[in-house]
């Protein structure tokens, strides 16, 4: 049985492809060995990260991408938060598009629930390269587009 995605859409900056976020979201997890399980998305704005961040994290900032992974043997995995506010500002820093800055923040999220960290600074490197292939060969298989 494929892991379970479910997705919760609380933000008006992106038209959301949900078959196509669920489909990454699957696949992400397959090729990190994870067949089965239920992973949460949420898809949400500036303030809403904020105060997760603030109370989860005691990081008073809002941020791209939060992970809480679940640490128990069950099959829920953990949730995953995205501020597409965050995602639609950051794409032209960093020189692409927002469905590959959404994807990119997708992927990092769901590789933080299985097991990657991005800390110190030799762990974010090989991160980013994780992140990178992924989304390369996402691109590459030319599969579902994650926006309307």
């Amino acid at each position: 049985m494929p892991p379970i995605i479910q997705i919760t859409d609380r933000q008006r900056r992106i038209p959301l492809d949900r078959e196509g976020i669920a489909a990454l979201a699957a696949w992400v997890l397959i090729r990190e060995g994870r067949r089965e399980g239920e992973l949460s998305l949420l898809f949400t704005n500036d303030p809403r990260i904020r105060k997760l961040n603030r109370e989860y994290l005691a990081r008073d900032r809002p941020t791209d991408v939060l992970a809480f992974p679940q640490d128990g043997a069950g099959p829920l995995l953990g949730d995953v938060v995205i501020s597409t506010e965050r995602v639609v500002r950051q794409a032209p820093e960093y020189r692409q598009s927002v469905h590959d800055e959404l994807a990119l923040c997708l992927i990092h999220g769901i590789l933080h629930l299985t097991g990657w960290r991005d800390h110190p600074a030799a762990a974010r490197e090989e991160m980013g390269k994780r992140e990178k292939a992924l989304l390369r060969s996402w691109r590459r298989k030319k599969l579902w587009s994650l926006t309307k």
